[in-house]
């Protein structure tokens, strides 16, 4: 599957607890570290998708 496709596949996660760490984290800005969540992943993914610039037509 490519960036360009639009199809709507859906991925099923199963976590064994709903707030299971996903076991990574970023360092913010004041040096503390702050685990990256799910939720953050996917509003980080929503944004993309809005980004996303379809290429031109070839002729």
């Amino acid at each position: 599957m490519s960036l360009q496709d639009s199809r709507d596949d859906k991925i099923q996660v199963i976590r064994t607890q709903p707030d299971q760490s996903l076991g990574c984290s970023i360092i913010d800005a004041d040096g503390r570290e702050v685990p990256i969540t799910e939720d953050m992943i996917q509003t980080a993914c929503r944004e993309l998708e809005q980004r996303l610039v379809k290429p031109a037509e070839q002729k």
